[in-house]
């Protein structure tokens, strides 16, 4: 089955799903309303011709027929607004359920951080709204078919020489899909563009930038800026409908010449005597109605091509989060405790669809129980070693080992399971505050007490308690009594979630307390190293630092330091320092500025 068809089946199904009463009105709500405007032509022809020549049983039948299909058109419209209306909203709670549902199956960051990959996603958010409306496409599409057969039937049974009418639609019906992959393509060109302007729209309308904004005086260049960008999209999108306008007048006008001469050709034949005055009058409304017939039929075709491709993303990120990991037949289970520790052997990485290496060659072993600081200037591939160990990408090169297991043999949910993380692009969940510390270890949301020992472990009891109604507290505009934190209240925050799991096999802290003064850094981070020392007597536990702020670095008992993408030096802060390399260089530095 092509693909296109099978996106249309995917929607079309859940669509059942979702209401499948109103879903069956739907679909032949369409075709009933067309056949009604079909009977109406033809109990039009036998009441006239049934008049002309005094033939009551005529004139009977064609007012019958008329009665029965404005009855049927009468019943094609009853709820059916109502019904589509539901239908739609019904479908598309589905469709962003199976949206999310995809996009959270992808084991990794490849969706979000690979361009092609991100455009993908971002025109499926964009354009998802459509899909709720297939079935309602499908059945117009349908309607306007039988409408269009019956008319041709209709039409040969003045001559069949008008059997030729409808094919003078097709050149309309060549062009109408060639315009919508010309305004998809437009579309699809044009979504790096639209997104500069939607970041630019946020920043303008968005709390946290707006100081900034005001000091610097950027409200102008930020207008002009987002003018620039919707204009240079919507340029490349009306050259598209521009050209496909002019190409479907073209193909109008072919038909339009072939409606004139059929009108015509059945005067000519009733002046011979050879068609009835109620055929002519039937064949100007049924030859009329097969140029609106074939309109409808092309513009919904039209839709319905576009509604395909954006079912055709669904189906391609359902697929993509099937495939992105590929499956382990065995997968091994992460141990209770680290033993040997954490080894890379030769690890190189490059981002999808790039050329450059983030991470070159790099072989170390860390042993079980160590706190590691990774340092580096920025670019040097400190996140990307913690993305690598997070199984939130695959090594291109080389293998990462713990204790002895090869990584790629857990399964990465399993293994994420063992982890307890910060970061510095934390997020921001707007849930009561014991909720948004809580989803760190998702068992135990519900446990006042274990959100109470995460906060005093992250050193955050005091912000919580400043609350209104402590962990009850409702956080952020989504709530009417919402409170908006700080940048570090969040962050503190963000760190009782990261203390959430008591006994993990691996802590990462990256920058995660950036937005917080250097000395509560300092004294946080004496904190974690005490709490680092307990994780490690008790699961062995590895505890990686990622810091610019050396005078947290160098309590961390190996430092890693990353140049140009390589491991370029190890040891602890005194080894490093007598080296007197790379490392004793940046130290100095930051430390002069303190003087």
């Amino acid at each position: 089955m092509p693909d296109g068809l099978r996106a249309v089946g995917l929607i079309i199904a859940l669509t059942f799903r979702a209401d499948p009463w109103r879903a069956a009105w739907l679909v032949v709500r369409s075709p009933i309303a067309m056949c009604s405007l079909l009977g109406t032509a033809y109990g039009a022809k036998l009441l006239i011709d049934g008049a002309l020549t005094a033939n009551g049983g005529g004139v009977l039948a064609g007012a019958l027929a008329l009665v029965a299909v404005q009855l049927l058109g009468t019943l094609s419209g009853v709820g059916s607004l109502a019904a589509r209306a539901m239908v739609i909203e019904k479908t598309t709670l589905l469709i962003d359920l199976r949206l999310m549902q995809a996009a959270l199956d992808t084991p990794g960051l490849d969706l979000h951080e690979t361009p092609r990959h991100r455009d993908q996603l971002e025109l499926l958010r964009l354009r998802r709204g459509e899909l709720g409306e297939v079935v309602d496409s499908v059945s117009h599409n349908l309607g306007m078919l039988l409408l269009t057969g019956g008319s041709v039937l209709l039409l040969a049974r003045i001559h069949p020489l008008l059997l030729l009418l409808p094919l003078a639609a097709i050149p309309s019906l060549l062009v109408s899909p060639l315009a919508e992959r010309m305004r998809v393509r437009a579309q699809e060109d044009t979504v790096e563009t639209l997104r500069s302007a939607n970041h630019v729209f946020e920043l303008a309308t968005n709390a946290s930038p707006a100081k900034e904004i005001r000091l610097f005086g950027l409200g102008p260049v930020l207008l002009d800026r987002h003018r620039r960008e919707w204009d240079r999209a919507d340029e490349l999108q009306n050259r598209a409908v521009w050209t496909g306008s002019f190409l479907a007048a073209g193909s109008w006008l072919v038909f339009a010449a072939a409606y004139v001469a059929s009108i015509a050709f059945v005067a000519v034949l009733a002046t011979h005597g050879r068609a009835t005055p109620g055929d002519v009058l039937m064949s100007v409304q049924v030859a009329a109605g097969v140029n609106r017939f074939v309109q409808g039929l092309v513009f919904m075709a039209g839709w319905l091509y576009g509604q395909i491709k954006t079912a055709g993303r669904l189906v391609w990120l359902t697929n993509y989060a099937r495939s992105a990991l590929p499956p382990v037949a065995e997968p091994a289970e992460p141990p209770d405790r680290l033993s040997s520790g954490i080894t890379f052997e030769g690890v190189t990485f490059r981002y999808p669809d790039t050329e450059r290496e983030v991470i070159r060659d790099l072989t170390l072993h860390i042993p079980a129980g160590t706190t590691v600081a990774v340092v580096g200037e920025n670019g040097a591939g400190k996140s990307t070693l913690v993305k690598l160990l997070a199984r939130f990408y695959e090594p291109t090169e080389g293998r990462i080992l713990v204790d002895g297991t090869d990584l790629r043999s857990f399964d990465p949910v399993r293994w994420r399971t063992r982890w307890a993380a910060g970061f510095q692009d934390f997020a921001r969940f707007e849930l009561l505050a014991g909720e948004t510390v809580g989803v760190g270890d998702l068992p135990r949301i519900g446990e006042p007490a274990a959100i109470d020992s995460a906060l005093e472990r992250a050193a955050a009891t005091g912000t919580v308690e400043a609350l209104p109604l402590g962990t009850r507290t409702p956080l952020g505009r989504t709530f009417d009594d919402g409170v908006e934190l700080s940048g570090g209240q969040w962050q503190k925050l963000a760190l009782g979630r990261a203390m959430m799991r008591e006994s993990p096999l691996v802590l990462v802290l990256d920058e995660p307390t950036a937005s917080l003064d250097a000395v509560t850094e300092h004294e946080l981070f004496r904190h974690y190293a005490s709490r680092a020392r307990g994780m490690a007597a008790e699961t062995g536990a590895i505890t990686v630092l990622v810091s610019h702020r050396f005078s947290t670095v160098q309590m961390a008992e190996l430092i890693m330091v990353l140049d140009d993408r390589r491991l370029v030096e190890v040891g602890s802060h005194d080894e490093l320092i007598a080296r007197n390399g790379l490392y004793a260089e940046l130290f100095e530095l930051q430390a002069s500025s303190y003087r």
